[in-house]
């Protein structure tokens, strides 16, 4: 955190502010006695420098300031959801359309969307299927989603990642 008032330890600082007339060099003692005057904190901004950068603020509002500049980047961020569906080398029309409707709502949700095709056993001869599989899905999900990652065979996995396309509005 921040030094504040007495608790700074250097003898010169380089006193800053918007209540200070002209920024320069101060002794310790000397800016402690402005800011008492203006009724103010000295808070020590950036402690590296040479000499030490000093600001003269009110520390309360200064740290309330800085709590709401947070939350406001924090509010700002999105969260990523990813959803998975998972299909079978030899998925039948019925279960993919299935699939499908639920890869299409969790796009339009905005959520990503990792589709994998799981091969048991000896069902790992089956690649090519799966990938036309994923790939038939990149396809019918285009206008909603863009393929972030092609299909790609991880262990017993074939896996495909597709982010939804952002909407612009008018």
């Amino acid at each position: 955190m921040h030094k504040i008032n007495q608790n700074i330890r250097a003898r010169v600082i380089r006193l800053v502010g918007d209540n200070i007339e002209k920024p320069d060099v101060y002794s310790l003692q000397d800016a402690l006695k402005i800011a008492d005057e203006l009724e103010l904190d000295l808070v020590e901004i950036s402690p590296n420098a040479d000499p030490p950068v000093c600001k003269i603020i009110d520390y309360q509002k200064f740290l309330y300031q800085q709590k709401k500049r947070q939350k406001e980047l924090k509010a700002k961020t999105q969260k990523v959801v990813l959803k998975e569906i998972r299909f079978g080398p030899q998925t039948d029309e019925h279960d993919y359309q299935f699939k499908l409707k639920h890869a299409l709502k969790f796009l339009e949700e905005g959520s990503k969307v990792k589709a994998f095709v799981f091969f048991k056993g000896r069902s790992i001869l089956f690649k090519e299927q799966g990938e036309i599989l994923l790939l038939r899905l990149a396809q019918d999900l285009e206008e909603y989603g863009k393929v972030e990652q092609l299909p790609k065979l991880e262990g017993k996995r074939m896996i495909m990642f597709i982010a939804p396309k952002t909407s612009k509005k008018k």
